[in-house]
């Protein structure tokens, strides 16, 4: 018996490449959200499914909104 083949995940698509936006804002809070885990930590792209150019902008938006307190250093 052949062992059968495993079926290979579906790739995930740049949310930022899908919907053609440059960068992800800072004032955007409720995005920005959804790109960190309950610990307030930034979740790496393999998670996200972000490509590495918008992971490093968003990264660094993340950030900027935490120093202006739109986001918080520490989860709930």
């Amino acid at each position: 018996m052949k062992p059968q083949a495993q079926e290979k995940p579906t790739p995930r698509r740049c949310v930022f490449c899908a919907e053609e936006i440059s960068a992800p804002s800072v004032e955007d809070a409720e995005n920005l959200r959804r790109f960190t885990s309950s610990h307030s930590k930034i979740l790496p792209r393999k998670k996200t499914g972000i490509c590495a150019k918008h992971q490093r902008h968003l990264a660094r938006a993340i950030k900027q909104a935490r120093e202006l307190g739109y986001l918080s250093y520490t989860g709930q």
